[in-house]
């Protein structure tokens, strides 16, 4: 039924889209959550939140998505991940990150990744984010032309960090040559409407001092982002004292790297006062619970970290670490997980363990004026929910449905820049069997090169 408009309405103005009925989670500053709600899109932008019959009587849509008994929120934010290394998934586990990295991990890229790796990976990471409500991801990796060009036809957003490190990578024999490759990487990216490019040292323990502040330099000069892994385990710590004399944290600061343009990855192993140095220097922090509970790397303390207000967002890390790209998995365990370590019920809520999956992950990516949040004026990066499954009856609290009970499963559509990437559970940008088909074929090739043919 069409509704009446309000006689001093005027005519209504066209828009892309309408996404209409269903809970609507802004997560805007006032966190209103607005029952039989409505999102105008237009030119990927979202010109109106509110009541759906205030939405449709002030505007007339293309198109109409029906979220009715539904819920509408902000596209999630995975703050880290590898999305090359889904084609690594389960092929080190049960493993400290030092014997994972050095006798498993480092020798297969070494023996397996090229750009066609890449762009497999990248392809079936990018569908299993859409599947799981991401629709921004921040990855690191080398050949991340390749991760940029697959994320961009997907139609997914990315803030992408082309790998900086001393040893010879698969798309770089050298540092002169890691470096030409990230200013191309940037000068190609840079303005984008969905990718973000960004320079990635792999973290302080891989690049020396005088490449880290190459590194930041160049993010200064090309006004870019720069990612890093930082303080991820107790050796990391132990072996900068002894080698640098001062923890992880300090030295960067030492240095001149902590800024406003960080995201730092991890960050388990930081005191007090170093965590006073990141949010005064207004870094981003992504904490990674399953992939440091997996490599038994630690716990961050994230507790400390919002207490600090810092701007701290969730990750998956890659797959090959964790072994998913599920950030719900990830909401639900920070929540749990650091009630358990603090022994306190009442520490990390779950409106905060969902903002750390929505507006503060955008924080994390210095990207909370653009996502993160339904708002007017943002980017039209939204998820429909599908909120009748029998592990979601009955919704009593929709922040405890989402962080305690809602999966990946339970994702019917997906919005990035006010495309439809998923239409009730079907990826439309992506061709499912043929991703699957290829990546079954290329575990083949990596088992057989590794040894582990069967």
């Amino acid at each position: 039924m069409t509704l009446p408009r309000p006689v001093d309405a005027g005519p209504r103005r066209p828009v892309d889209r309408i996404v209409a009925g269903g809970l609507v989670v802004t997560m805007d500053p006032q966190r209103r959550v607005i029952a039989d709600g409505a999102v105008a899109i237009a030119e990927g932008r979202i010109v109106a939140v509110d009541s759906r019959e205030r939405v449709e009587a002030m505007f007339q849509a293309a198109e109409r998505l029906d979220a009715s008994g539904r819920t509408v929120i902000p596209g999630l934010i995975n703050g880290h991940a590898h999305l090359p290394m889904t084609l690594f998934r389960g092929l080190a586990d049960d493993q400290d990150l030092d014997d994972w990295l050095q006798h498993t991990i480092f020798p297969a890229e070494a023996m397996n990744v090229d750009e066609a790796f890449v762009r497999c990976g990248s392809r079936l990471g990018a569908a299993e984010l859409i599947r799981g409500g991401i629709t921004t991801v921040c990855d690191m990796y080398y050949y991340e032309m390749a991760v940029a060009e697959e994320l961009a036809a997907a139609g997914l957003r990315g803030l992408l960090g082309q790998a900086l490190i001393d040893f010879p990578a698969p798309d770089a024999s050298d540092h002169d040559a890691a470096m030409a490759c990230i200013e191309r990487f940037v000068e190609r990216w840079q303005g984008h409407a969905l990718i973000i490019p960004a320079i990635a040292p792999h973290a302080p323990y891989t690049v020396g001092d005088e490449h880290l502040r190459e590194a930041q330099a160049f993010a200064e000069r090309r006004d870019c982002r720069l990612i890093i892994h930082l303080a991820e385990t107790r050796h990391e710590v132990q072996e900068s004292q002894r080698l640098k004399g001062a923890r992880p944290v300090e030295h960067l600061a030492g240095l001149g790297l902590l800024s406003e343009r960080m995201v730092a990855a991890h960050v388990v192993w930081a005191e007090a006062h170093e965590l006073d140095l990141l949010r005064d220097h207004g870094v981003g922090v992504v904490h990674n619970p399953q992939s440091n509970m997996k490599l038994a790397s630690g716990v961050a303390p994230l507790p400390a970290m919002l207490e600090r207000d810092l701007a701290v967002g969730l990750g998956t890390d890659g797959s090959a670490s964790n072994n998913d790209l599920s950030l719900w998995e990830e909401i639900d365990t920070a929540a749990k997980l650091h009630k358990l370590i603090a022994a306190d019920p009442k520490v990390v809520s779950a409106q905060e363990a969902f903002e750390l999956a929505t507006i503060r992950g955008a924080r994390a990516l210095h990207l909370d004026d653009q996502i993160g949040s339904l708002e007017v004026g943002k980017r039209a990066d939204l998820v429909v929910l599908e909120m009748e499954a029998m592990n979601q009856i009955p919704l009593s609290s929709i922040y405890s449905a989402l962080v305690y009970a809602t999966k990946a499963s339970d994702v019917a559509s997906v919005l990035v820049e006010g495309r439809v990437l998923l239409r009730d559970r079907q990826l439309q940008t992506l061709d499912q069997t043929s991703i699957e088909t290829e990546a079954l074929a290329l575990r083949h090739q990596i088992l057989e090169r590794l040894g582990r043919a069967t």
